[in-house]
């Protein structure tokens, strides 16, 4: 039987925006701190892949601790497997992130479309491993349905039993 062991880390990552003047010329700089919301860890930032680096860290540190009744390779395993969407964040995490705070009407629309086109794609995998409808509980619509349908066929019995009894006089 396999186990189901969940783990969640949230993350809180906060921008700051400072603009200032050097030589006559207007400049921005953002600066950001990103907080571990289960053990309070955080840490300040002023280059996208430092967060990261955090992020990706204490996702490592929460999979191998997950895993450690697990032998080092199947704990390779998992890990390599845990950090692969990962890996594809990572790789476009930053420049997404740049795009929004740049033109973010425009980002966000892009990001709904691929929030879409991945909830397209996990929902076909699932439903072409399992049957949903199978699986799907009865309501309380589905028992009133069989409740009436029951109903039904007693009035359609009594009056069955009511025929068989005249015939039989």
């Amino acid at each position: 039987m396999a186990s189901n062991n969940k783990q969640t880390a949230s993350f809180i990552v906060r921008f700051n925006q400072s603009i200032y003047e050097q030589a006559r010329k207007a400049n921005v700089q953002w600066r950001g701190k990103i907080s571990h919301v289960q053990d309070g860890d955080a840490m300040g930032f002023t280059d996208m892949s430092e967060a990261m680096s955090f992020i990706r860290d204490k996702l490592t540190k929460l999979t191998i601790d997950a895993t450690a009744d697990k032998s080092e390779e199947e704990q390779e395993g998992i890990l390599e497997k845990s950090l692969d969407i990962w890996n594809k964040v990572k790789a476009t995490g930053p420049k997404l992130l740049i795009e929004t705070l740049k033109d973010p009407k425009k980002q966000v629309s892009q990001i709904q479309d691929q929030i879409q086109y991945q909830i397209f794609q996990v929902s076909s995998k699932i439903s072409s491993k399992v049957e949903l409808d199978q699986w799907r509980a009865a309501s309380k619509s589905d028992f009133k349905s069989i409740k009436d349908q029951i109903s039904a066929l007693n009035v359609t019995v009594a009056a069955l039993t009511e025929k068989i009894d005249q015939i039989a006089k």
